[in-house]
């Protein structure tokens, strides 16, 4: 595996934290399927660990509730063929959902008048398009 996946800043998966877990992979892949266990299953204790800030520990817990199965989130990967790959997509996988789940929420929208000129601007360009269509039809045309 290359070093260790960053969630953000400073902040990175502690490898003693991670459990992996093998097994066959579904699909094709020929004589070679039936023998090697290719298929990752990576999984972090959220509710205990201690490489989080508890502010990012909470907001994580909150927002993966319905992913947890006892504080606990899991990350598959099968799409290679080799284990080692999967391994990698595993973890750049976890560390992308961690990244998402405690990233701080967005800033709340200021509410702002839309300046009178140019709701001004938009209704003259309006009625320009209406008397543009209007002189399409050919009432006028004797």
């Amino acid at each position: 595996m290359s070093g260790p996946h960053v969630i953000r800043g400073s902040v990175s998966l502690p490898e003693a934290e991670l459990i992996w877990r093998f097994s066959r992979s579904s699909g094709p892949g020929g004589q070679h399927v039936n023998t090697s266990d290719s298929q990752v299953e990576l999984r972090f204790d959220l509710a205990n660990t201690e490489a989080l800030p508890e502010v990012w520990k909470a907001r994580a817990l909150e927002r993966l509730a319905g992913r947890l199965v006892d504080g606990v989130v899991s990350v598959r990967a099968s799409e290679h063929r080799s284990q080692w790959r999967n391994r990698e997509t595993a973890a750049v996988r976890l560390a992308a959902l961690l990244a998402e789940a405690t990233a701080p929420p967005p800033k709340p929208r200021r509410a702002t008048r839309i300046p009178r000129g140019i709701n001004e601007r938009r209704l003259r360009e309006k009625k320009q398009r209406s008397d543009t269509k209007r002189g399409r039809s050919g009432r006028d045309w004797g």
